[in-house]
């Protein structure tokens, strides 16, 4: 057992939790910063319209790559499980499966992206003063997909073996790429939206290959051995199992997003503008209360494969504490600084700037509710249970907020995107709550079968 294993397994949970957790975070934010220095340099550069194109495209794009990025999932979670309880050649097993399964999802991905990317944005009601502009950074972005896939995979199986830091380290690298070359690209040639996608794409082959190399470099058994990639079937049926509802889930999610996209759509321009770059701002949140989610998966992964439940249960109470601690921090954060920050996206309407600060009220504020339920969720994934967080996601936040959508958000008076956006704080709510109640019953059926 390595070191990384044993901080998981053994010592105090609250620490290791705490320093595993925020090369995640870090990591995340710099995987943010791709498409906000996009929204940035063509804010700057290009105007608001070209940030409403790079918007409009974010909803659609997390439908599809989300369904596969959730097989990742699958694949961490299984190797989390064979390191915890010691079951070697499942995880090598797990991890030569799990490397062509990103491949296949990637080419899929690229194939019906680009065929489908002008479909879908049509579908959502974008403008046709953006729909355009939108129709070339998803084609350039779909074509380079298979790279975010490999980097998922990778990624994940590198955190459920314990190491955080190197995903951090490659990201910083191809994140100073990234606006480097979005500079070179808008500003220098003058290639607007397409420049950025372009500019992203390459980035994420870099972060892709340094990934995929850290892997070939291990000396346990999670090393990658190219010639002995192939399906394995036991350990493709567990990461199918457990990330296929995962990938539901989160394309279902994309799916809500999706008529919420096409909600704030008819809007206008101008409001779609200011919610590109609050949603933006607001990622940053998001993905900080991610992250302990992602240790919530592996830790309560490894720890349930050791057959360790008590701390399986003290692992879900330090995250869930964390989150709201971190959640209420930087939404309050956010907002205080929201004039400002939505002023680095947006240079050319006030009024796109006040939009902004709606959707920053009513979705960044409470965001530590989204937390709370991101962390339950992946605490059920970690005892390998995915089917039953997928049905309660689904009714409860897609199921609410489509339901809202068709109802209370079409009467007249509150047909406004104060209304749109409560409608977060609502199913965040209701779902943490059923998935907090599923995982205690979940652990405790668990703890009959020891």
């Amino acid at each position: 057992m390595n070191q990384t294993n044993k901080t998981m397994l053994q010592g105090p949970l609250f620490g290791n939790i705490i320093l595993y957790t925020i090369p995640i975070i870090l990591t995340s934010l710099l995987q943010l910063l791709f498409n906000a220095a996009d929204l940035i340099v063509v804010g700057r550069f290009c105007g608001s319209v070209s940030v409403a194109a790079v918007g409009a495209t974010g909803a659609i794009t997390n439908l599809m790559v989300n369904f596969f990025i959730g097989l990742s999932v699958g694949a961490g979670v299984t190797v989390a499980h064979g390191l915890g309880s010691r079951e070697d050649r499942v995880v090598h097993c797990t991890v030569h499966t799990a490397i062509p399964t990103a491949l296949i999802s990637g080419a899929i991905l690229t194939v019906f992206g680009i065929l489908l990317s002008e479909t879908f944005l049509r579908m959502m009601g974008t403008p046709d003063t953006v729909l355009p502009l939108s129709a070339v950074y998803m084609k350039i972005y779909f074509g380079g997909v298979t790279f975010t896939m490999v980097y998922n995979f990778c990624a994940a199986i590198l955190r459920a073996a314990g190491d955080t830091k190197s995903p951090l380290l490659y990201l910083t690298f191809a994140g100073v790429v990234n606006v480097l070359l979005n500079v070179f690209f808008v500003r220098g040639l003058h290639l607007n939206v397409a420049g950025v996608a372009l500019a992203t794409t390459i980035s994420q082959a870099i972060s892709a290959v340094l990934v995929t190399v850290a892997l070939m470099r291990r000396t346990d058994t999670c090393k990658l051995i190219l010639s002995k990639m192939r399906f394995y079937k036991p350990q493709l049926q567990k990461i199918i199992r457990i990330g296929l509802p995962a990938g539901i889930q989160s394309s279902l999610f994309a799916i809500s997003n999706v008529l919420i996209q096409s909600s704030v759509n008819s809007f206008g321009d101008i409001m779609m503008s200011g919610n590109a770059a609050a949603a933006n701002i607001e990622g940053f949140v998001y993905v900080s209360l991610n992250a302990f989610h992602q240790t919530a998966v592996n830790f309560i992964g490894q720890n349930a494969g050791a057959k360790q439940f008590h701390r399986v249960y003290r692992t879900l109470w330090i995250c869930l504490g964390c989150v709201t601690v971190v959640g209420l921090s930087m939404g309050i954060l956010a907002y205080s600084l929201g004039p400002r920050l939505l002023s680095v996206y947006i240079t050319d309407s006030q009024e796109a700037i006040s939009y902004g600060m709606i959707r920053l009220a009513y979705i960044c504020l409470p965001y530590f509710l989204c937390g709370l339920m991101d962390v339950s969720t992946g605490a059920l994934r970690g005892l390998g249970e995915s089917f039953i967080p997928m049905v309660i996601s689904v009714l409860g936040v897609c199921g609410i907020r489509i339901g809202w959508i068709y109802t209370i958000f079409q009467i007249p008076r509150f047909h406004t995107p104060q209304c749109l956006y409560f409608s977060y704080t609502v199913s965040w709510t209701l779902t943490f709550l059923f998935q907090l109640a599923a995982f205690l019953r979940v652990c405790r059926k668990h703890r009959l079968e020891i």
